[in-house]
C-alpha cells in the first residue's frame, strides 16, 4: 500500500496534466466553427417551391353512388314535414286545451254582455213618448176663494208643492202616478204676468233611476197655469216640487 501511495503521489501531476490537455483539445474542436468575434456561424437553408402546384385529384364518384345519394336526399325533407306536422298538431292541441280552459269564464262574460246589449237595444228601439199626448189629471181652482187656495196639493200618498210669491195656480196637472219609479223632482219655472209658464227645467236627482219621471215633471210644470198679475215681474221665478210614488 505504501508503494501504491508513493506511485500515486509521484504520477498524480502527470495524470492531471494529461487530462487538462485532452480537455483543451476537445474544446478547440468545439470552437472550430465559432469565429473570432464569438458569433456562431449559421448555415442558410434554401427551400425551393415548384412554379405550378398540381391540384389534388378527387376520386370520381361512380354513377351508382350518385344515384343512391340522389334517392336518399329527399329523406330529410320528409322528416322535416313530419316534424312540422307534429308541431302543428301539438300547437292545435295546446290551443284547444287553452280554449277549453277559458270557455267557462268567457261564456259567463259573453252572456252578461249579450244581456246588457239586448237591454240597451230594447231601450233604444222603444218609441219616443210624445209627452204632449199624455193625459194628466188637473187640479183647478175655478170658483174657489183666493184665500182658500193652498200651494200644496195631495194626490194620495204623493203631493205637489209650488213656490211662486203672491201667485196661485189656476190649472195644475198631476203627473205623480204616471211613472213606475218614485222620488221627488224639483222643477225651476219662469212665469209671465199672464200666468203662463214660459220655461221649465227639472233639476237632477241621482237617487232617481226612472228617467221618465223628470220628463213627466217638466211637462206637467209647462202645462201649469197661474193667475194673472200685472204687478208681477215680467218673468217671475219659482219652483214646483213633484213627489212620485213608485207604482
Amino acid at each position: 500500500m505504501q508503494k501504491l501511495g508513493k506511485i500515486y503521489r509521484r504520477n498524480i501531476y502527470g495524470v492531471m496534466g494529461t487530462l487538462v490537455f485532452h480537455i483543451l483539445l476537445f474544446s478547440a474542436f468545439l470552437l472550430a466553427d465559432i469565429d473570432k468575434k464569438g458569433n456562431i456561424k449559421e448555415e442558410v437553408i434554401l427551400i425551393e417551391f415548384p412554379d405550378n402546384i398540381p391540384e389534388p385529384e378527387l376520386p370520381e364518384e361512380e354513377p351508382e353512388q350518385q344515384e343512391e345519394q340522389q334517392q336518399q336526399a329527399p329523406a330529410p325533407m320528409v322528416n322535416n314535414r313530419t316534424n312540422l306536422a307534429s308541431n302543428r298538431s301539438a300547437r292545435e292541441n295546446t290551443t284547444t286545451s287553452k280554449d277549453e280552459f277559458f270557455d267557462n269564464e268567457y261564456l259567463k262574460e259573453v252572456e252578461a254582455a249579450q244581456k246588457l246589449s239586448s237591454s240597451v237595444s230594447n231601450n233604444l228601439s222603444k218609441d219616443v213618448v210624445d209627452l204632449s199626448e199624455i193625459k194628466m189629471p188637473v187640479e183647478t181652482t175655478e170658483g174657489m176663494d183666493r184665500d182658500s187656495i193652498k200651494n200644496v196639493i195631495y194626490a194620495g200618498e204623493s203631493n205637489i208643492v209650488y213656490y211662486l210669491e203672491n201667485r196661485y195656480h189656476v190649472s195644475l196637472p198631476v203627473p205623480v202616478y204616471l211613472a213606475q219609479g218614485g222620488g221627488t223632482v224639483i222643477v225651476d219655472i219662469k212665469v209671465n204676468r199672464d200666468g203662463t209658464v214660459v220655461d221649465a227645467t227639472a233639476r237632477k236627482n241621482n237617487s232617481i233611476r226612472d228617467q221618465q219621471i223628470f220628463l213627466y215633471a217638466q211637462e206637467a210644470a209647462t202645462r201649469t197655469i197661474f193667475n194673472k198679475d200685472n204687478a208681477a215681474p215680467a218673468l217671475q221665478k219659482g219652483t214646483i216640487h213633484y213627489t212620485f210614488v213608485a207604482q
